[in-house]
This record gives structure tokens, sequence and C-alpha cells, in this order.
């Protein structure tokens, strides 16, 4: 009963429309309170914000998302669309191709789902607009494509895994570049096989001159020196994942100062959408680290893992069960906070099962990208034909085609765990 009714006072919190991270600290306090009592628990809520904040791995976050809002805001997102334009966009569809393409490069250079979305809908849709792209097409490809900010590295989701359960967060972002790219590559196929279906909603656009291309590389060295500064120190081990993310907000503003055209307008914008993300996050870290106390105190987990271990399942159907539950979950609550608020249960579980924690971190990452764009909540979506000036509608309808190469990628990632463990395994952390 103890577990049972915070539980469901839980949900029915957040039904009503209650803040996450408020409702996971209201029920974690009183469901501790009824398992340890009051004075306890006051002590708990005492010291728990500030320790939860203080942890020196938490300050990768706001420095990953500053360095993705300072390349957003800048033109460098433009130059990196551009010239994937300049290159594909002659192709049927190449201007979609161009939107992934250009994704991609993003989410190399930042965390942020919603940031690269937000940034590629304001530059890519108007130019697929202008050669006569269907919106479904054109929102669809942006909103799918920045999903992919999650899963390639620098990752908010990763980061987020390996923070709270204390698994390496540089084999971590290994292990996303591999599923990252199948994710592209998937998405690809889906444009060029609708665009062939349907040739009318992607007009070939003109083929530029050899000349133009080579240009357009050009003003994107910049960024590319910053992935390899990044990325490269990480994996090489010379820095750790919080000095990359030092490293990296501090190039993305040298660029976006003296390359990027940041004025002073649009860097306040980017200091208080990075504010306002933070506080949310560390929010949901607060109120989760509250709830975690009260599952410690009774047990839950634990008791979990003893259930499941009398059901007539094998390890791998009860995983299967955990993903299911993980990509329902993503129709209804945001990706960062299912997380967070799971991982406490799902973690341990998993771990008695013998599964690796770099892959099931993957896996649950996956699962989080897919419900950026899944109805109702689809944050992408939103962000998108918002940015788009499209209706929301559209943008739905334009992603569900996607979602058939997202179910095959994230069944080849649960088939053939190598496809997430083998760039890991090429170096010990």
């Amino acid at each position: 009963m103890e577990v049972a009714l915070p539980m469901m006072a839980l949900v029915v919190l957040i039904c009503i429309g209650m803040p996450i991270a408020y409702a996971l600290g209201v029920t974690g306090a009183v469901g501790a309170a009824m398992a340890i009592g009051w004075i306890p628990t006051l002590g708990v809520l005492q010291t728990t914000p500030y320790r939860t904040a203080a942890n020196f791995l938490l300050s990768t976050i706001p420095l990953f998302i500053l360095m993705a809002e300072l390349l957003a805001r800048s033109s460098i997102v433009a130059n990196l669309y551009r010239m994937c334009f300049l290159w594909i966009g002659h192709v049927r569809g190449g201007l979609a191709l161009a939107a992934v393409v250009a994704s991609t490069g993003f989410a190399a250079l930042a965390g942020s789902s919603t940031a690269a979305a937000a940034a590629m809908a304001r530059i890519s849709v108007p130019e697929m607009r202008k050669y006569g792209y269907d919106d479904r097409l054109a929102v669809g490809t942006v909103a799918v494509a920045g999903t992919l900010s999650i899963m390639i590295p620098p990752s908010m989701g990763l980061i987020m895994y390996g923070v709270l359960t204390e698994t390496s967060i540089g084999s971590l972002f290994m292990a996303g570049v591999i599923p990252g790219v199948l994710t592209a590559i998937a998405y690809a196929t889906v444009i060029l096989v609708w665009v062939k279906r349907r040739p009318e909603i992607a007009p070939a656009a003109p083929k530029a001159s050899r000349q133009a291309r080579m240009a357009s590389i050009l003003p994107v060295w910049p960024a590319a020196i910053l992935v390899c500064l990044v990325l490269g120190g990480i994996y090489s081990g010379a820095i750790t994942a919080t000095e990359a993310a030092a490293v990296g907000a501090a190039g993305a503003l040298v660029i976006g100062l003296g390359w990027g055209g940041l004025g002073r307008k649009e860097f306040g914008v980017a200091l208080r959408h990075t504010l306002r993300s933070t506080a949310m996050i560390f929010a949901i870290i607060i109120g989760a680290m509250i709830f975690g106390y009260f599952l410690a105190a009774t047990r839950a987990p634990q008791n979990l893992i003893d259930w499941v271990g009398t059901l007539p399942l094998p390890p791998w159907g009860i995983l299967l069960v955990i993903i299911a539950i993980y990509l329902l979950l993503g129709f209804f609550i945001d990706q960062l906070a299912i997380i967070i608020l799971t991982l406490p249960l799902t973690f341990p579980l998993v771990m008695s099962l013998g599964y690796d924690p770099i892959w099931f971190g993957i896996i649950v990452t996956k699962t989080a990208e897919i419900g950026l764009v899944t109805p109702p909540l689809g944050m992408n979506v939103f962000v998108a034909s918002g940015a788009a000036n499209t209706k929301v509608e559209v943008g739905f309808k334009g992603v569900m085609p996607f979602l058939v190469g997202e179910v095959i990628v994230l069944a080849l990632l649960i088939a053939l765990p190598e496809l997430s463990l083998y760039l890991p395994g090429l170096v010990a952390y």
C-alpha cells in the first residue's frame, strides 16, 4: 500500500497537468514519509536539492545546451544546410535529404533535438516550399531529423543516462555513433521511397555548379574543427565529457561571433533558452531524486526484480515488455523525464537479467528518440511546425512514414547488440 498509493498519486498528478518535477517531488516526499516517517523525510528534502544540483557531472548539461543554442542562433546551421543543398539538392527529394544530412552534422555539434528541429525548420522548409515540396514531407523530415541529436553524441539523453546509472558517458557517446548513422540512413531511405512513389511531392532542383559546391565547403570548416575538438577529445581520452562540454560551449561562442554572425540579440535569446531548459531539467532531476529515496526506502526495485524472477518469461521477453512500456510512455511524457523517472526501476531489473548497461542505454535513448515525434506529445513536431508556420496535423502526417524506419532500426539494435557495442569495445574507459 505504501508503494501503490504514491504511484497512483503520481499518475493522477501528471494526468491533471502538474509539472512532472513537482509531481515527482510531492509524491516522493509523501511516499518517503509513509515509509520512514516525516523527520527523516524532512532531512532528505533539506539536503537533496543542493546535493543533486552540485553534482559536477551535471554541469555537462547546461554547457552542451548552451553550445546547441549558440550554434542554432548563428549562421553555422544555415551554412551546413546550404552546403548539403548544393551537393545533393538536384536529386529528386534532394532538399529533404540535405535536411537529414545537415541535421546529422548539427547533431554532432549539439545535443538538443528541439534546437536542431527549430533551426532546420527555419532554414530548410522555406527552401523546400520554394521548389514545390509538399509540406508533409518538408516538416516531417525536419521534425524527425532533429531527433538525431538525442542519439548522435553529444546527446542529452545519453548524458542523463550516464549520470543516473554511473555508466561511462564517453562509452555511451561512442555507442551512439553507429545507431545514429543507421537512423539517418533509414530516414534517407524513407525519403527516397516516398518520392519514388509520389514524385510530385518533391520536384528536382537545378544542379549547382562545381565551383559553387566547392565554395560551400569553406564556411563549414569552423564547425568541423569544433566537432573534432569535442568528440575527438572525448574518444581519445584527452578530456572528460564535462571538459568537452566547456570546450564546445566556448568554441560555439567563438565561431558564432567570429564566423556565424551571432549578434547581441541572438546571444541573449540563446542564454534565455539555455536557462529555461536547464532549470526544467534540473527541477525534474531533483524531483526524481526525492522520488528515488521513496523507492529505496520501500525496496520497490528489489521487490520488482524478485517478482519478475517468478514470471514464466525468458529474459528477452521481459526486455521486450520494458521496451514496449518505454514506447507507450513516449506518447504522453517528455523523453528526458521518462529516462529520469523510470531508470531507478528498470535499470536494476535489466542488469539482473544480464544485459549490457551501455547497450540498454542506447535502446532507452532510441525509444526516447521515437517519442519525440509520436502523437499526441511529439515535441519535435510541435517545434518544427511552429517554426515552419504550418499546422501541427501536417507535421504529424509527415512523420508517420519515418516511424517505419524507426521501428526497423530499433529492431536491429535489439537483435544485434554489436551495432552499439562495437566502437566502445575498441577503447577502454
